[in-house]
């Protein structure tokens, strides 16, 4: 088959063990993003598969329309940003498979905490600039942790809270609130609550329609002015503007993100990252090599199964038929 990889931001792709499974196969990478739907096309219009890595490119019903030859999208994870109708309608099996707990997104979710607890970039920079202790820091122990859905990473991160000895509570929808009682945390009455009385609310939720802006103006609003906000999971799930507004207001004091309403971020262009109450990272949760070879390793055997005539993880199996 002739397979694109799309938004190889890192050029690492054909670094790891798994691109091996590959092997056979007529193999393009592409490491820069391109948005414009005339532009994919021409590039993608030869190509039978195309393996996405995450959420990087959307697929929509005018991007197929210029896609002939496309058979095969494959991935892992979430897949909000393809059209999988529109796909269908085109007859192209889209394939996708969760690949366990991302324990890398949890893991940088506790860095980007500690990083803005004890401001360590700034007192980092401050150092390299000849200074020594040029500001507080704020410890852990006692505060609040609130865990905004409880899935996967979020068990991650409120078991790392309790190893901190915060007080953990959780907030989400009654399923989460179930398993988190049962595992022995509190839970808030309702979201407002939730984030009035957490030190540090951290988001760990799947971008759905119905997560779509699920975290208020108002709700940020009614956080501690010295509380920190944290998202590693999408920008969309913060209502639009509502997270800028909310740190110029001052509710809450601090931010850490490692997500933006348009990525890739270059040039500094997102004003979050000019902010000095405010870490940023860009977009590095599942960025490591042995994450990459978990997630990699599923989408290339999603496209050699396919390849052979048994295609796996189907996600509109009707196509199969035609």
């Amino acid at each position: 088959m002739n397979i694109a990889i799309l938004d190889d931001f890192l050029g690492v792709v054909q670094s790891l063990d798994v691109y091996r499974k590959l092997d056979g196969h007529q193999v393009t990478v592409f490491r820069d993003p391109l948005t414009d739907v005339d532009e994919l096309g021409r590039r993608l219009a030869a190509f039978d598969a195309l393996v996405l890595s995450r959420e990087r490119t959307k697929i929509t019903a005018s991007l197929l329309d210029r896609l002939p030859n496309l058979r095969i999208i494959s991935q892992t994870g979430v897949i909000p940003h393809i059209d999988v109708p529109a796909c269908t309608q085109h007859g192209v099996v889209v394939c996708s498979t969760r690949t366990g707990p991302s324990y890398t997104t949890a893991e940088l979710t506790w860095g980007l905490i500690l990083a803005s607890m004890r401001h360590i970039p700034q007192e980092a920079v401050a150092l390299r600039e000849g200074r020594w202790q040029t500001r507080f820091g704020r410890g852990l122990r006692g505060r609040t942790l609130g865990v905004f859905g409880y899935g996967w990473i979020g068990a991650l991160v409120a078991s790392y809270g309790r190893a901190f000895d915060m007080k953990v509570q959780v907030w989400g929808r009654e399923g989460s609130l179930a398993r988190a009682r049962e595992a022995g945390y509190d839970t808030a009455p309702d979201q407002r609550t939730f984030f009035e009385t957490s030190d540090i609310v951290t988001l760990h939720l799947r971008m759905l329609p119905e997560t779509d802006g699920i975290v208020s103006a108002a709700d940020l609003a009614a956080m501690k002015p010295d509380a920190l906000f944290v998202n590693t999971s999408r920008a969309a799930l913060v209502e639009k503007g509502a997270l800028l507004a909310a740190l110029r207001a001052g509710r809450p004091g601090h931010a850490a993100v490692d997500v933006y309403d348009q990525e890739p971020v270059v040039g500094a262009l997102d004003p979050l990252v000019s902010m000095d109450n405010v870490v940023c990272s860009p977009h590095v949760g599942y960025v490591t090599r042995d994450r990459f070879e978990i997630m990699f390793e599923s989408a290339f055997e999603q496209v050699d199964a396919f390849a052979r005539g048994e295609p796996v993880n189907v996600v509109n199996p009707e196509v199969l038929g035609r």
